[in-house]
C-alpha cells in the first residue's frame, strides 16, 4: 500500500523503522499515525477509534493482492465522508470472488531481510448466484542490522537481529444480488531496534504490536429508474501492545478500541438536471481504553477509559447547468461528543470545453477531533493529557486541468492552496513542563502538480508526475518533513521476443527539514521488476531489485519524545523472488 500511494503525485513516504507515514501536499507531521487521511475498504471506514490512524504500510488489514483498484481522492472530503478526510480519502476496493474463479497459492522470498509471505485464496460464483472469496496470508522478516547512534543516552551499536516483522491477515467477502458482508483482520508486530519513546537504547524484546478487525454488512439497490439506496452497518475492533523498557524496568502499554455504527445513504436523479444525494451516518465508540502496566509493580497500573460518539447528516447536488458545465455543492453537519457541530461545505464548477478538455475550479473544507491519544493520554514524566483540545479544520482551494491530448496520451495539471487552522501538535505543558498535544497555530501550503500518462499499442505504459510545493508553519519557518519537489516516474513495457514484461519506476524526494531544523538530503530510489507469466499455466514469476542502485538515504525522525535519533537510514538493495500459481 505505501509503494502503491507513493508513486502518485504530491504523495511522499516516511518510514522510521517501526510505521510508515503517508504525506500528502506537502504536509505530513512527524509522529503523526496518518489521521489526516482517511482510508475505506469498499466503502467502510478502516480508521481505528484511538489513534484516528489510518493503517497505511504493512498495518493494513488485507492483503494487496486481493485488491482490484485503490480510489485516491486528494483534497478536503469532509462534505460527505466527515472526521479525518483533510488531505485525501483512499477507498481501496477487493477483487470478487468471480474475477479470482479458482484458488490462488502465492510466496515470495526477499534478501537480505529474509522476508517471506506466503498466501491461499479461493474465490468463486457458484450456482445459486453467492459470490465467495476468503484468503489468508502470513509475512515474516527478519530486517536490517542497521548501526544507531542513541544521541543524549550516549549509547551508540549497531541492533542485530532486532529488526524483526510479522504479520497475519485473514478476508472473507461474501456476496449475493444487492446484499455484501465483508470482513478484514490484520495482526501486526514490528520489533524495535530504536528505542521509541526514548526507552532503554538496544534492549532487546521490545516491541509494537497492532491488530484491526472490520467487518460490515451492506446493501445496494436502484429501488427505481430514479433512486439508488447503500445502507450499511459496521463494526471494528482495534488492539495495540507494546513492551517497552525504561532504566531497565518493564512497561506494557495495551490499548483497546471498539466501534460499530451504520449509514444509510440515497442518491436521486428525479429532478431534471441535479443529482441529489443525501446521507446520514453514525458511529458509537464502545471503548476507547489505554493502559500502562508496570510489570514489576502492578499496584502502580494507570488505566484510561473512555468512550463517545459522532454523527453526521450530508446533502450534494450535482447540476448539469448546460452542456458543458456543471456545478457541485456539497454540505456535511458533524456532531461529536468532544468538538460539538461542525460544518464541512464543498463547492465545485466542472467545464468542458470540448470533449478531450475538462476545467475544474473546487472549493473544500474538512476537520478533525482530537483523538483520545492526544486529549487524553496522561503518564508521569512522559506526557500531559490535554481536555481543552480544540479540533482543527483545513480549507483547500484547487484549480485542475485535464487533457486528453491523443487516445494514448493525456495529461494532467493542478495549482492548489490549503490553509490549517488550529493544528493539533506536541507542544510543552506550561504547569508541568511535560509534552503536550496543543493547538500550534495555522499552517498553510501551496503547490503546483504535473502528470502525463503514455500508452503505446504494443502493450507499454509510461506514467510521470512532478509536484512543487511549500508548506509554512505559523512562525513562517518551513514545515518539518514537507519535501519542496517530488517527482515520480513508473514505466512498464513487454520485452520483445520474450514472454516477460518489464517495470521500472523512480522516485525523487527533495531534501526536508527534521524537527531540530537540519536538512535531510534528497534522493533518488529505483526499483526495477520482471515478470513472466507465460512459461506454465497458471504459474507467475516476478523477480525485483528495490533500491536498484543501493542509495543510501534518510528519514526525518518523530523528535524529541518519541525518538533519541533525529534521521533514520532506509533499506539499501533488496532482491525478491516472488511466485504466484492459479488454478
Amino acid at each position: 500500500m505505501d509503494e502503491a500511494l507513493a508513486s502518485l503525485p504530491g504523495t511522499h513516504h516516511t518510514y522510521d523503522r517501526q510505521y510508515a507515514y503517508l504525506g500528502v501536499r506537502g504536509f505530513a507531521l512527524p509522529g503523526d499515525y496518518v489521521t489526516r487521511v482517511l482510508f475505506t475498504l469498499n466503502g467502510n471506514r478502516l480508521n481505528d477509534n484511538v489513534y484516528d490512524g489510518a493503517p497505511y504500510g504493512n498495518t493494513l488489514p488485507i492483503d494487496l493482492s486481493l485488491v482490484e483498484r485503490i480510489e485516491f481522492i486528494p483534497g478536503p472530503g469532509g462534505a460527505v465522508y466527515g472526521q479525518n478526510a483533510m488531505f485525501g480519502v483512499v477507498n481501496i476496493v477487493t477483487r470478487s470472488g468471480a474475477t479470482v474463479d479458482g484458488g490462488e497459492l502465492s510466496g515470495y522470498w526477499q534478501w537480505p531481510q529474509a522476508g517471506r509471505k506466503a498466501r491461499a485464496t479461493w474465490g468463486k460464483r457458484l450456482e445459486n448466484d453467492i459470490d465467495v472469496l476468503v484468503s489468508a496470508s502470513v509475512f515474516r522478516s527478519r530486517g536490517e542490522d542497521l548501526f544507531f547512534d542513541f544521541g543524549d543516552a550516549d549509547v551508540r551499536g549497531r541492533a542485530r537481529n532486532m529488526d524483526g516483522e510479522s504479520k497475519k491477515d485473514f478476508y472473507i467477502r461474501v456476496a449475493r444480488g444487492p446484499w455484501t458482508f465483508d470482513l478484514a483482520d490484520g495482526d501486526r508486530r514490528k520489533d524495535d531496534p530504536t528505542a521509541v519513546y526514548q526507552s532503554d537504547p538496544l534492549a532487546r524484546g521490545q516491541y509494537q504490536q497492532d491488530h484491526l478487525t472490520n467487518a460490515q454488512l451492506q446493501y445496494e439497490d436502484t429501488l427505481s429508474d430514479t433512486l439508488s439506496l447503500t445502507a450499511r452497518v459496521f463494526a471494528g475492533r482495534y488492539r495495540y501492545d507494546s513492551k517497552l523498557q525504561f532504566d531497565g524496568a518493564a512497561y506494557a502499554y495495551p490499548v483497546a478500541g471498539d466501534w460499530h455504527g451504520a449509514e444509510l445513504r440515497l442518491v436521486s436523479s428525479a429532478l431534471d438536471a441535479h443529482k441529489l444525494m443525501l446521507g446520514l451516518e453514525y458511529q458509537r465508540n464502545v471503548r476507547m481504553d489505554q493502559h500502562i502496566n508496570a510489570v514489576a509493580d502492578p499496584a502502580s497500573d494507570v488505566a484510561i477509559r473512555r468512550d463517545g460518539w459522532r454523527a453526521g447528516l450530508y446533502i450534494q447536488d450535482e447540476w448539469r447547468l448546460g452542456d458543458t458545465l456543471t456545478s457541485t455543492l456539497g454540505l456535511r453537519i458533524d456532531r461529536n461528543d468532544i468538538t460539538g457541530t461542525k460544518l464541512s461545505p464543498r463547492a465545485g464548477l466542472i467545464w468542458q470545453p470540448s470533449a478531450g478538455t475538462t476545467l475544474k475550479a473546487l472549493y473544500g473544507r474538512a476537520h478533525r477531533a482530537p483523538n483520545s491519544w492526544e486529549r487524553d493520554y496522561a503518564e508521569a514524566d512522559v506526557q500531559a493529557a490535554n481536555p481543552a483540545l480544540r479540533g482543527e479544520s483545513i480549507d483547500t482551494l484547487e484549480l485542475v486541468a485535464d487533457q486528453q491530448v491523443t487516445r494514448d496520451f493525456q495529461v494532467r495539471a493542478s495549482v492548489y492552496r490549503w490553509a490549517l487552522d488550529d493544528l493539533i501538535g506536541l507542544g510543552t505543558d506550561p504547569a508541568s513542563g511535560l509534552p503536550q498535544y496543543q493547538q500550534m497555530g495555522k499552517v498553510a501550503a501551496k503547490g503546483i502538480e504535473l502528470s502525463a500518462l503514455h500508452n503505446w499499442s504494443q502493450g507499454a505504459r509510461l506514467r510521470g508526475s512532478l509536484a512543487v510545493q511549500s508548506a509554512t508553519m505559523a512562525d513562517g519557518r518551513t514545515a518539518e518533513n514537507s519535501p519542496h519537489v517530488l517527482g515520480k516516474l513508473l514505466f512498464s513495457s513487454p520485452i520483445p521476443t520474450t514472454e516477460m514484461r518489464l517495470g521500472y519506476t523512480l522516485h525523487y524526494d527533495g531534501e526536508r527539514r527534521n524537527y531540530a531544523g537540519d536538512t535531510v538530503a534528497s534522493y533518488w530510489p529505483s526499483d526495477l521488476h520482471l515478470i513472466a507469466d507465460r512459461w506454465a499455466r497458471g504459474l507467475e514469476v516476478s523477480f525485483s531489485v528495490l533500491n536498484l542502485f543501493d542509495r543510501r538515504y534518510e528519514h526525518p525522525s518523530g523528535g524529541p519524545g518519541l525518538n533519541w535519533q533525529p534521521v533514520f537510514e532506509q533499506d539499501g538493495r533488496s532482491l525478491r523472488l516472488a511466485l504466484d500459481y492459479r488454478f
